[in-house]
């Protein structure tokens, strides 16, 4: 009907095409073909499928069936070989696309998530932030039954800051877990040497820190379901949830609206695993199960409570001889004395 208003109003078949949003054959098809005199169809209409075309590999799709079914692991490198060998004359990539389409999958492993017990353990993770007036690393302790979140940025990754980050995530918590689990903790400054996450089980001061709170150090690697499918990747959800699209001015801005990110947000939505908010969960089942804080914060050993280092080990040279050494010189002018 359009078409048959924008012919009787004298348009072209350019000025037609380009108003209908077609090409301008297509106008002309519409015209040679007499669709101007069809009947108006009030159905929707309805497009079927495409009828198959024959192609080189149909008389060869049973031969590569069969040997899928006795062989499901066979690469397609070799059904080409052999389906070659039987006078397939076509190419690789169509042979490769259908069995891709056809190779026998295996079931998927069912992988069934275990849960901790309250007051068990808990996950503690570092990561690197990078904002405009320096790099900030922010520590984040997930207790595993609730999955209730602490997190505090620091300007530095030192032992010092993990233990005092652990501190200020017990006073929050209202007790202590009895187990830390370290799954991305990279690396840690420890006397301006880098250690990696592995060492920090075999580390004197944080043995000391931990027999100090009452946890066990406890190391995940390497990553699990079957294991550690329970434990949360809290970092991503900070990044996505918290630091993206976020403007800060200062540490003490970073920090405040994390705490509140984490009452207002992260600590009351509804966990997708568990299916309640960790702030309810942690209140009604957890927080009764942690372990009692200490009576005081940790202190290092100082100077004074320190043994005193013993005697140097002898220098392999010591007990040698001393041998006076001179320059080419002096012995040129001895030698010319003698004669």
């Amino acid at each position: 009907m359009l078409l048959r208003h924008y012919l009787e109003q004298g348009l072209s078949k350019s000025a037609i095409a380009r108003l209908m949003g077609v090409s301008r054959r297509t106008v002309h098809h519409w015209v040679a073909s007499g669709q101007l005199d069809r009947a108006l169809d009030d159905a929707a209409v309805r497009y079927g499928p495409r009828p198959p075309k024959a192609c080189k590999l149909d008389g060869y799709k049973a031969l590569i069936v069969e040997r899928l079914s006795a062989y499901p692991r066979l690469s397609a490198t070799r059904l080409f070989e052999e389906a070659r060998k039987a006078g397939y004359v076509g190419g690789y990539s169509q042979l490769k696309a259908y069995v891709r389409s056809i190779r026998p999958r295996p079931a998927p492993e069912t992988v069934q998530r275990f849960e901790t017990p309250p007051g068990l353990q808990a996950q503690v993770d570092f990561a690197e932030f990078r904002l405009p007036w320096g790099v900030r690393y922010a520590l984040v302790v997930v207790l595993g039954y609730s999955r209730l979140l602490w997190l505090q940025f620091y300007p530095r990754q030192t032992m010092g800051v993990l233990m005092a980050g652990l501190e200020e995530a017990f006073a929050a918590f209202g007790g202590v877990p009895r187990e830390l689990l370290f799954d991305q903790l990279k690396a840690v400054i420890v006397d301006d040497e880098r250690m990696s996450g592995g060492r920090l089980l075999e580390n004197a001061q944080f043995q000391r820190f931990a027999a100090h709170w009452g946890f066990r150090i406890r190391a995940c690697r390497p990553y699990r379901a079957k294991t550690k499918g329970k434990v949360e990747r809290p970092i991503g959800y900070v990044r996505q949830a918290f630091f993206y699209g976020r403007a800060f001015v200062s540490d003490d801005d970073l920090n405040g609206q994390s705490l509140a990110w984490q009452a207002q947000t992260a600590n009351q939505r509804r966990h997708r695993t568990v299916g309640e908010s960790p702030q309810v969960r942690f209140v009604r089942d957890e927080r009764a199960q942690l372990q009692p804080l200490a009576a005081h914060p940790y202190r290092p050993p100082s100077a004074v409570d320190r043994p005193l280092p013993g005697p140097r080990p002898a220098s392999p040279a010591a007990g040698k001889p001393e041998v006076e050494r001179r320059p080419l010189v002096d012995y040129a002018r001895l030698t010319e004395v003698q004669r």
